[in-house]
């Protein structure tokens, strides 16, 4: 895990992605966020790149790839698994089903997106901060 690395984001809705522009801006993380609007964007640039993505925040329902596609995919990738990258599910698909799913793909998370900033805010550093600390085997 690269904490200084990029921070993918996969999210179609423009007004979301605004918001957590907002929220990363306001909180004063360095990390460069990149945002995709589905899927399969997000696989093709995982695979294009040399680089090594912080973590992913994925909504579920995407278009092309949804969430738990992708998720599937990048497990089955041993080039991309191997880069230990944390995949949080970040979504307004709340339901028991949607989360036994996201586990059993062992994603490291799932929030529900907030109702208001402040709570985005709060959110965010939290899912940051813990990353942050966080160990990984690849940061040896």
């Amino acid at each position: 895990m690269n904490k200084n690395g990029e921070i993918i984001i996969i999210e179609d809705d423009l007004d979301d992605q605004f918001l957590l522009e907002e929220a990363f801006g306001t909180l004063k993380y360095t990390n460069k966020r990149i945002y995709f609007p589905d899927g399969l964007a997000a696989l093709e640039y995982l695979h294009a790149s040399d680089t090594l993505p912080f973590l992913i925040l994925s909504d579920i329902n995407l278009p092309k790839l949804n969430g738990f596609e992708l998720r599937a995919k990048l497990n089955n990738d041993a080039s991309l698994s191997l880069k230990c990258i944390p995949y949080l599910y970040f979504t307004t698909a709340l339901s028991q089903q949607a989360v036994i799913e996201a586990y059993s793909t062992s994603a490291q998370g799932f929030f529900v997106k907030p109702e208001n900033f402040s709570e985005l805010q709060v959110m965010i550093s939290s899912i940051m901060e813990y990353w942050s600390k966080c160990a990984a085997p690849n940061n040896f």
